[in-house]
């Protein structure tokens, strides 16, 4: 496991990278989706402090999550957002599917 994705018990945080395109989304889902299933994963914490881009591919990566975690019963946040990746997950909704934080909330 690379150092982008740490698990605490239940919860896997992913560490983003800069730019979320076409290809970084594929791996991201690959290789996330293989954790969650591995490690029983319960909540998956997506860390944007480094992301400044993302296209279509990555908005469709969080919900193809997203829908993978409520199926399993978990949930999934989006923390440590700023203004400019806000607009983007504002724009394409990803509010009304996915708890949006400005810093990291305390996960019990």
């Amino acid at each position: 496991m690379n150092s982008m994705y740490t698990i605490t018990g239940t919860v896997l945080r992913i560490h983003l990278p800069a730019e979320i395109d076409h290809h970084a989304a594929m791996r991201l889902c690959a290789e996330t989706d293989r954790l969650i299933q591995k490690k029983y994963i319960r909540r998956v914490v997506f860390d944007f402090s480094e992301t400044t881009f993302m296209d279509s591919s990555g908005i469709g990566m969080l919900i193809g999550r997203y829908k993978l975690m409520r199926f399993m019963g978990g949930i999934v946040l989006a923390v440590n957002v700023g203004p400019r990746m806000y607009q983007i997950l504002s724009m394409a909704g990803i509010y009304k599917i996915i708890d949006i934080y400005e810093d990291t909330p305390v996960l019990d």
